[in-house]
């Protein structure tokens, strides 16, 4: 390979790689992110070791950082350490890949290939520090990419949790950067997802004064994270005390399908206590002024605000994103995830016959959740 190649290689629709000699060999991504990368053997194991991108590394300087790594890999001690990017590749295949929507799936590929293994992919997951994972923020955030500094922080911790769960790695080395990463300017809904701040809440709710339809109506939206529109309009037809399952009929879905919601325990006791008051009307949760009316688009937002939560910290419709967040964090199946938020299906012929999918994960995670939550709440 010459300079002149390497400087003119452009970008394709798929990923390619120019080889030059001795293993090294330029990864052209399609974005055009070039990338030098050399294949090393350690341990019989074939290594693909990242060295710097192109063109603030020169073919020259790769070829002297490919001389280098070469004689670091002879030097290496027999069982040495899984590195980043072989724990990513394993947590990719195995986690991401098989179970989310191909774009999930490539945006995440794509954000470790461009932003995390150029700087510590090669390196030992266990030597891997905070300081490291800063380095990769900075240049995010000095990009001005805020919310995607978060992103890729939580990428790599869900990586160094993956390696914490096979055995590959000690500890979430992220957790330590809590603070130091420039705050989210709240553009969507705004959502606590701390276990401590999320238990407050729960306890601010619980001990709410007044009217019995909002502090309910918001008790219910935290252990079943629904739509604030698809709660409003919730009647006492649509649930099943028996087979704990509320049936919201398809004209008051976003997605203009029938939803099923599983009920807790916890969501279930939330209905008894609104019955003596609703019960003998349609509306679960009626309008203050008049049972035949249900809340106001505003009522639950207005109640957060009572309670102290500004609109740029919590809103109702961030129990979504709040039970999203948490039960991903706790490797729940990613499609029983969107099934239970009811989330259009990419195949819209499918999902016409596909809404009570994962119906049994879905009855364990809710009844999960609800338990998270009460725990969270009684901590305090």
């Amino acid at each position: 390979m010459t300079e002149v190649e390497a400087r003119k290689a452009k970008p394709g629709e798929k990923r390619y790689s120019m080889h030059d000699s001795r293993g090294l060999y330029l990864d052209v991504l399609v974005s055009g992110t070039k990338t030098w990368r050399v294949r090393c053997w350690i341990d019989g194991k074939a290594k693909v070791v990242t060295l710097g991108k192109y063109p603030s590394m020169s073919l020259r300087e790769a070829r002297d950082a490919r001389d280098g790594a070469k004689r670091k890999a002879a030097r290496a001690p027999q069982g040495g350490l899984a590195t980043f990017q072989e724990v990513a590749d394993e947590w990719l295949r195995i986690k991401v890949l098989p179970h989310r929507a191909p774009g999930t799936a490539r945006n995440a590929q794509y954000r470790l290939e461009r932003y995390v293994f150029p700087v510590f992919g090669d390196k030992p997951i266990n030597s891997i520090s905070p300081v490291s994972i800063l380095q990769v923020v900075r240049e995010i955030e000095g990009a001005g990419h805020i919310d995607l500094a978060h992103r890729v922080v939580s990428l790599i911790s869900r990586v160094f949790r993956y390696g914490v769960a096979t055995g590959k790695a000690e500890r979430d080395v992220s957790a330590d950067l809590r603070g130091a990463l420039q705050p989210l300017k709240h553009t969507h809904h705004a959502s606590i997802v701390d276990p401590g701040e999320i238990g407050g809440l729960m306890r601010a709710i619980d001990g709410m004064v007044g009217s019995a339809s909002v502090r309910c109506g918001l008790l219910f939206l935290a252990f079943t994270f629904v739509r604030p529109g698809e709660l409003r309009g919730a009647q006492w037809s649509e649930v099943d005390f028996e087979d704990s399952l509320w049936r919201i009929p398809p004209e008051r879905m976003k997605i203009k399908r029938p939803h099923l919601v599983p009920l807790s325990t916890q969501a279930l006791e939330v209905l008894r206590c609104i019955r003596p008051v609703s019960g003998h009307g349609q509306l679960i949760f009626p309008s203050i002024r008049s049972l035949s009316k249900p809340l106001s688009e505003n009522t639950f937002n207005a109640a957060l605000r009572r309670l102290g939560y500004g609109h740029n910290e919590m809103v109702s419709h961030g129990f979504r994103s709040m039970a999203s967040t948490i039960l991903n964090e706790h490797q729940w199946p990613p499609d029983a995830i969107e099934r239970q938020l009811a989330h259009l299906e990419g195949n819209s012929v499918r999902a016409a016959y596909n809404y009570a999918e994962h119906m049994e994960t879905r009855r364990e995670m809710i009844q999960w959740w609800g338990d998270w939550l009460r725990e969270q709440q009684h901590k305090g």
